[in-house]
């Protein structure tokens, strides 16, 4: 059976505070919406300080999206380290974990499996770190769980914070296939691809790109980021 074709987006939504100073969660969950993705990954989802609430309304969000967040183990917050992940109502929850992320600074990730349309699928939702020892040990860890775990196809998503195209990911590229779509950062005037979704070889690109818009340029320091794609074979 031929799956129809999936839509990953990325975004880093910086808490919904946009370029032009305004914190607006409206135009954020607006995005989203028209980004028309069955799985949505973002990063910054979370206000940082205290309980870390969610930065968009909870009670008002599948409404406006049309997608549901993946629970975490918050009654107020919408992320893991503020990574969230949303997904299609049509899509079923399978397992989830979240691991925390060695470094310099407090990282972690989302581990989502799910299945929609059919198929199984492994999504990891992760905001890696400023520093580049940081960001190999996050991969490092992040390796190892899969490692320990049984297989299924898997797509990794988020902001990866590499200015460089050709190093600093070795340890993902080892395993899978990077796709940087475009350049998603600084929004206002896009100068590096941090945001980037990886795949293996289990999937198949159909096509990705960058969303630039006049909504999109104001809405965070980041534009977000999409691929279609399907089973390999």
């Amino acid at each position: 059976m031929t799956l129809a074709p999936l839509r990953i987006a990325s975004y880093n939504m910086r808490k919904a505070k946009g370029t032009d100073r305004q914190r607006n969660p409206d135009r954020i969950m607006r995005i989203i919406r028209d980004l028309d993705a069955e799985i949505v990954v973002l990063q910054e989802a979370d206000m940082r300080l205290g309980a870390r609430p969610s930065a968009l309304p909870l009670d008002l969000l599948q409404a406006e999206t049309g997608l549901i967040a993946v629970p975490v183990p918050s009654e107020v917050s919408m992320g893991w380290h503020g990574n969230a992940v949303l997904l299609s109502p049509r899509a079923t929850l399978i397992d989830v974990q979240h691991i925390d992320l060695p470094g310099a600074e407090p990282r972690g990730a989302m581990v989502v499996d799910a299945e929609i349309y059919g198929l199984q699928l492994r999504i990891i939702a992760t905001h890696l770190g400023l520093m580049r020892r940081s960001r190999r040990a996050q991969l490092s860890a992040l390796i190892a769980h899969l490692d320990a775990r049984s297989r299924l196809p898997t797509v990794i998503a988020g902001d990866m914070n590499e200015w460089s195209q050709t190093v600093g990911l070795g340890r993902l590229a080892h395993h899978f296939t990077i796709h940087a779509p475009g350049k998603s950062f600084h929004a206002r005037l896009p100068m590096a691809a941090l945001d980037r979704i990886a795949i293996d070889d289990d999937l198949r690109v159909l096509g990705g790109g960058v969303v630039e818009t006049p909504d999109t340029k104001r809405a965070s320091d980041h534009l977000p980021i999409w691929l279609d794609f399907t089973p390999s074979s």
